[in-house]
Formats: C-alpha cells, structure tokens, sequence
C-alpha cells in the first residue's frame, strides 16, 4: 500500500509539472473594494488592476492612458456603478475596442445593479451640487450589500473562465461563510454606537450609518461636492449646540482642516476612516476595512 502511494504522488507531481499553467483571469476594478472582493473570489486565478487607491477621491477621476490599456486586457470589469464613474469610464469602455466588458456582457459587473440604493433624489438641480442622481453610489460601507455583490461576481468569473468554475464556486462559499461570522461580530461590537449622532465631511457614509444604526446630525460640505467656508463652518459650530454630536467623519482622501476645526471648537473627535480597502494600515482587505471603521468609531465615542 505505501508503494503504491508513492507511485501515486510521483505520477501526479509528474502530471502537474507537464500540465501547462492556467492564464491569470484580468479583473479591472474600478475602485480598490470591488478589487478586494475579487481577489477574495479569485484567488490565484486572477490578476485584478485597481483604477483608482484609498486616497483618491472616487468622483474625480481622469481616463488616463495607463487605464485605458488596462481596460483593453480586461476579461472582467467590476465597478460601483450608479453613476460613481459617469465621468471617465464610458470614455474608456468606448475607445477600449474591447466587447467583453461591455455592458450587458457578463464581463460587465456593476454592483449597484445588485443592492437597494439609498438617497435617491426626488429632483434633480444643477444647484443642488453633486448630487448622484441613480441614489448613492457607496454602497460597499453596508457589508450586506458586499454579500449580495460577491454571490453576482463569482456567478461572472465563473461564467468568464467556465474552466475554472467550480474553483470560485468553492471561494464564493468560503467567503460568504467567513463573512456571516464577521458580520455577527462587527453588529455585537458596534451595539454602543447605534443611535450617535455624527456630522459628516461629505454625504458618503449613509450606508454605513445605516447598518449601524448611527445619525448623520450635520454635513459639513454646503452642497455635495462644495468646500465650505470658514463663515459656513462656524455656522455649523453655533448650530451644534442645540444639535450636539458625537464626532465628526472624513474619508482619507479628503482634507482633515474642515472636520478638525469643527472638531476643535465643538470639542469633539474628528475621525479620519479608511472608506475603502488601503484607507489605512489596517484595512489592506475588506475584513480589515470594517475591523478598523469599527474600532475607530469606537474609540471616538469613548
């Protein structure tokens, strides 16, 4: 019996070093935690591209050459959506000459397309701002909407790449396994925050608020998108205290100066969160990015 299971392991290493390695599976992302989760779904059978970094604001984008050449050897292109990348990816898609990602094709992922969006206008203005029009296109800061959004993706890659089909069907379920637990246990540490009123940088957080059962007490920003002035911040400052909050959010990308002044003259914690995956030290996947948020919330509230 233990020949024969030498035999076995010697005909099998044989065969795997004859056989020809697999062609990594080239996955554009649009933002880094959509890239995230197909790293997490793809493993070793993809390569993913990430367009845009933690420290980039996701609105201001720019169809750059070295995008472009990315999105003409993708198989596989997974965004936000809901117009988040209105500004330079159909200039990419459409001078990319490549069908495969098109959408309507099943190279073509847009996650808003799979989960309930929030704050959708009821008019839409000019004057309002920026303001997306489809709802708010943030949805991975609620990691239900990721759930929703991995079982979509993993039904693509295997659809792309049917050879390897049961290898992300079997990532799929290992991730939504280690997800479930995750999400348990960020809902049982987050329980202290539910009802805090916060104030926001920019109206970006609502699904995270949302699941965790915060408030957004105030928005520093006049309108989505418009930097507020020293006057309109101390207009703010005067209105806290009748509408006291707890702290005040920004993302990593964006300046530290409005919410730390507030901060300052309201005397509490301004809280610079990761927003995506790479947003700090900690948050380098999408298990480490809700870790993290919680965590610094957490801190902030004590």
């Amino acid at each position: 019996m233990k020949q024969y299971l030498i035999v076995l392991f010697v005909t099998l290493v044989a065969w795997m070093a004859g056989t020809p390695a697999l062609a990594a599976l080239n996955v554009f992302a649009c933002e880094p935690e959509w890239g995230a989760l197909a790293r997490e779904l793809g493993g070793e059978r993809v390569k993913v591209y990430d367009a845009t970094t933690a420290f980039q604001d996701p609105h201001r984008v720019e169809a750059r050459p070295s995008l472009l050449a990315a999105v003409r050897r993708a198989d596989l292109l997974v965004c936000a959506g809901a117009e988040l990348e209105v500004g330079w990816l159909p200039i990419l898609l459409r001078e990319s000459g490549n069908g495969n990602i098109q959408s309507g094709r099943p190279g073509h992922v847009e996650a808003a397309q799979w989960a309930r969006l929030i704050e959708r206008p009821s008019v839409l203005d000019r004057s309002m701002g920026d303001v997306h029009a489809a709802g708010n296109p943030h949805l991975h800061l609620d990691p239900r909407n990721i759930a929703q959004v991995a079982t979509v993706l993993a039904e693509r890659l295997a659809q792309v790449d049917g050879a390897n089909a049961g290898y992300y069907a079997a990532r799929q379920w290992d991730f939504r396994t280690r997800w479930e637990a995750a999400m348990q246990r960020w809902e049982r540490e987050a329980m202290p925050l539910q009802g805090v009123p916060v104030a926001v940088h920019h109206k970006n957080w609502g699904y995270l608020l949302g699941w965790l059962g915060m408030r957004e007490g105030m928005v520093l920003e006049p309108k989505p998108g418009v930097d507020p002035s020293l006057a309109y911040l101390a207009e703010l400052v005067a209105r806290l205290k009748s509408a006291p909050v707890k702290m005040v959010l920004r993302t990593a990308y964006q300046s530290p100066k409005p919410s730390q002044w507030v901060a300052e003259k309201a005397g509490i914690p301004a809280v610079e969160l990761p927003f995506t995956v790479g947003g700090s030290e900690r948050a380098q996947d999408l298990f480490g990015l809700f870790d993290d948020t919680i965590a610094r919330l957490l801190q902030a509230l004590r």
